[in-house]
């Protein structure tokens, strides 16, 4: 039994709609975020460090370069030759509307495009750019809002110096909703202070608003972020893989068929990873996930029938 016959996984969801592969191509536009540019704070939040899933910031390609290189390596290993051109790195709606629809139809008209991943918070997503990126699912393109929201825990958020909270999540769901837009959720498992059943709650929250995808992410420790220090102090304990992939499988069984999980587990580069260091396993966390939900008999929506 693989992945895909248990979990409704973004790269079936997409074979299934396109008839053939379609991958995400990882961009960084070099946006900024309200809370490194003093507008909601500096520094970020707690467990950020952007060089843990982007390019290096300080010599960013051009656009055109990046989708260049990564359709490059995406068809080498997968054969893949349709692509979305997900905007990653930091907030990714953080900026003059004509500045945003300049850099997505730059890369809308590049070849084999066939849509927009835009990565942002939930405080930093205005009408405007919600109406820019409805334009473009008119015209026919694929099109995904990811929300990170990480927790539906104010007290996290402030624990963690998200700099919203879970109201601005439900206002920005509900209004993209009413542009028919789809929203992929982003939630970390591990936050300091959190339980498996305060992860059970956000997940509840999420699916109650009707997120069309979800992305799950375990809290990765990684060089020079406040959350390393505190981590070296002895202040936060990590996750065992076990209760990621405990936690992991019950969300799965809890979450509707029709929701598309985008990501199960994340990793992060070698060279800035502190811990957890099973987080560098990605198909060790995805197999044990699969064989965890074999072995009880369960898949995608099982505990909701």
């Amino acid at each position: 039994m693989q992945l895909p016959d248990v979990v409704n996984t973004f790269g079936c969801a997409m074979q299934k709609k396109y008839g053939e592969k379609v991958h995400k191509i990882a961009i960084n536009a070099a946006f900024t975020c309200p809370n490194r540019d003093g507008t909601k704070g500096i520094g970020g939040c707690t467990f950020c460090n952007n060089a843990s899933f982007s390019p290096n910031e300080k010599n960013t390609p051009a656009l055109h370069q990046q989708l260049y290189e990564g359709k490059s390596v995406i068809q080498r290993r997968t054969g893949a030759k349709k692509y979305l051109a997900y905007f990653q790195a930091y907030t990714n709606t953080y900026a003059d509307i004509n500045i945003l629809k300049t850099q997505y139809d730059a890369v809308l008209t590049s070849d084999n495009i066939v849509g927009l991943s835009v990565g942002t918070r939930p405080d930093c997503v205005p009408n405007e750019v919600l109406a820019l990126l409805a334009t473009y699912q008119e015209q026919g393109y694929e099109i995904w809002l990811e929300l990170g929201l990480q927790s539906a825990f104010d007290k996290t958020l402030d624990r963690v110096n998200r700099g919203h909270y879970f109201a601005e999540y439900v206002d920005a769901i509900k209004r993209a909703h009413s542009f028919n837009l789809q929203v992929c959720t982003h939630l970390i498992i591990g936050l300091p202070g959190e339980t498996a059943g305060m992860n059970m709650q956000s997940h509840h929250k999420v699916m109650e608003l009707g997120a069309e995808g979800l992305k799950l992410h375990p809290l990765h420790i990684v060089k020079h972020t406040r959350l390393a220090i505190d981590w070296r102090r002895g202040d936060h304990v990590t996750l065992s893989r076990d209760e990621y992939v405990d936690t992991v499988s019950s969300m799965i069984q809890h979450t509707p068929e029709e929701v598309i999980f985008h990501r199960l587990t994340a990793t992060a580069k070698n060279d800035i990873l502190l811990g957890p260091d099973w987080c560098n396993k990605k198909w060790s966390v995805l197999n044990a996930i699969c064989s965890i939900l074999k072995k009880n008999g369960a898949k995608q929506a099982s505990a909701l029938h």
